[in-house]
């Protein structure tokens, strides 16, 4: 069981053998298909190194299918036509305009999701963009958003917030009459083009808020005006936590922020509604003590196979380089950088040093897991695990085989597994596994255990690669599962709505309730929060509480503008 202490959750040690955990799947039930672009990542016109051989070999490697560009609130100061942001008078990097970006995602295999300028631009200037893009190019750019976190653009009271947004009116009602006129405007020159509109993320600040005027909160209000202009919606999923415990438990609530995402987008979009696809665009450890070291990497994998289990189609990890200006801190024996990128910036903070710049953090090894475990189009299925502290995801693979991640989320025990089946006889002997253990550099594939019993090491990824048995191999297929009882709609915490400092991920500060094969795969508010910004205007530190949280947006290199 996760016992946390201060600070990080540490976990004490057993002094007895750990109890074994009951693992089962139901490869007879499908929960749907991995989605073709899934496994996204956030890249930004500052990182004037995305574009280099090694982080585009790296990224081909992880399974990324998809990329966001140009950045996360620097989107909203950002011109694509003449790759500049704000005034003009700021350096860019020459080698991160729209067209390099397009080469480098043709290069990784990955789908692009733009967002257009919503803070400083206007409906002619995206609409130019789709143009440029699909008509003049031909790049076929399907997916994109209509501003980045509008949200935080001072409208509910925290000051002038982290969302530029030079819009006299503020208000979700001005979004949302302005969403529409983007869509129309871009949909007049390619009807193909899927618009988002940016939601609150149900349960985190300012979800549910309403500020001086307002008849309703924001997503009601956008959604009540644009549900008939848009075809996804789009959160940011930042759970952050005190421990590291915290964080590695967080995946369990986002079957609640589906919930409440489908009941809204059923009251507004009507016969629609189904079609309509709900995308994470930004999720990370940000806000937790861990942000590079492995409880960072256990929770990558857990929370984009949750997500695509509860039925989103897009979820991209901030941030391909990141850096700091935070010293490195000690996470359960292992350096931790604090830097919300996958791969090291480079970065000194403190007096220390992160690694040579494009070093994979353990979260590159945690999302490139992903690759063993599924492919594009797999069928995920059924399972459940008998104690908290292993998660378990199960695909059931294009070629008849079934594929088992087993998280194990105690940093100093190893965990004895016991695994049934339902729909799949697995062959016997030893299987094939694929892991990532505190400490490793690497993916490492080995033959290990059996299909029914696996002891986890302490900290670890694995995945379990089954053959079906002889003669079994033409089993029924998954067939889909019925619809799960929709949990309770997340709301936010009693006397934590109305709090006025909040960090830019649009989160809470703070927790509420060796093989190098590429592979194919793709709340509540804070109170007494003291918030710090940094040269370049964005907001690097709110401390509530005694949580730190940190958000690198625009810290030293701009790589995430």
């Amino acid at each position: 069981m996760l016992a946390a202490s201060v600070g990080v959750g540490a976990l004490a040690p057993s002094a007895v053998a750990a109890p074994t955990v009951d693992i089962r799947v139901n490869a007879g039930t499908s929960l749907g298909t991995v989605p073709s672009s899934g496994v996204g990542l956030n890249t930004g016109y500052g990182d004037e190194h995305m574009g280099d051989p090694k982080p585009t070999s790296l990224m081909k490697a992880a399974g990324v299918r998809q990329l966001r560009y140009p950045g996360g609130s620097g989107a909203d100061d950002y011109h694509w036509k003449t790759h500049t942001y704000g005034d003009g008078s700021g350096w860019i990097p020459s080698n991160t305009d729209f067209d390099h970006f397009m080469a480098i995602a043709k290069k990784v295999g990955a789908q692009p999701i733009l967002t257009a300028n919503y803070g400083s631009g206007t409906p002619k200037e995206a609409a130019d963009w789709v143009k440029y893009a699909n008509v003049d190019k031909g790049y076929g750019v399907k997916y994109w958003e209509i501003g980045n976190e509008v949200y935080g653009n001072g409208h509910y009271g925290n000051g002038k917030g982290w969302e530029t947004d030079n819009h006299a009116d503020k208000s979700p009602k001005e979004y949302g009459k302005n969403l529409v006129a983007y869509s129309k405007a871009m949909k007049a020159v390619d009807p193909k083009v899927k618009i988002g509109a940016v939601l609150t993320t149900p349960g985190f600040w300012p979800d549910a808020e309403k500020a001086p005027g307002d008849t309703a909160d924001w997503n009601n209000t956008v959604l009540s005006i644009a549900g008939g202009s848009i075809d996804f919606v789009i959160v940011h999923w930042y759970p952050g936590g005190k421990t590291t415990a915290d964080l590695l438990n967080t995946p369990s609530r986002i079957a609640g922020v589906r919930s409440s995402l489908r009941s809204l987008i059923a009251k507004y979009t009507g016969s629609r509604a189904a079609s309509v696809e709900i995308a994470v665009t930004e999720n990370g450890a940000v806000g937790s003590p861990a942000q590079t070291s492995q409880a960072a990497a256990l929770f990558a994998p857990d929370t984009y196979m949750t997500w695509f289990e509860q039925g989103a189609t897009h979820v991209d990890w901030w941030n391909l380089h990141n850096g700091t200006d935070q010293a490195p801190t000690t996470v359960h024996g292992e350096t931790d950088y604090q830097d919300g990128g996958i791969l090291s910036a480079g970065t000194c903070a403190g007096g220390k040093c992160e690694p040579p710049r494009d070093t994979p953090f353990p979260t590159y090894w945690g999302i490139r897991s992903l690759t063993a475990l599924a492919k594009p189009g797999d069928t995920m299925v059924k399972s459940s695990s008998g104690n908290s502290s292993v998660a378990v995801h199960a695909v059931r693979s294009s070629t008849g085989g079934l594929n088992v991640m087993l998280i194990n989320k105690n940093p100093q025990n190893a965990a004895p597994v016991s695994l049934s089946y339902a729909g799949f006889t697995p062959a016997a002997g030893a299987v094939t596994t694929v892991s990532f253990a505190k400490g490793d550099t690497a993916l490492t594939t080995a033959k290990r255990g059996t299909a029914v019993a696996q002891k986890l090491p302490p900290y670890s990824i694995t995945t379990l690669q089954l053959k079906p048995a002889p003669g079994t191999a033409g089993a029924d297929k998954p067939t889909p599962a019925p619809t799960p009882t929709a949990p309770t709609p997340v709301v936010s915490a009693p006397g934590t709505t109305g709090t006025r400092a909040q960090g830019e991920m649009g989160a809470p500060v703070g927790q509420a309730t060796p093989s190098s094969t590429p592979g194919d795969l793709a709340s509540t508010g804070a109170s007494n929060a003291v918030v710090t910004y940094s040269a370049l205007g964005g907001l690097l530190v709110i401390a509530a509480g005694g949580v730190l949280v940190l958000r690198g947006r625009r810290r030293r290199g701009s790589y995430g503008r």
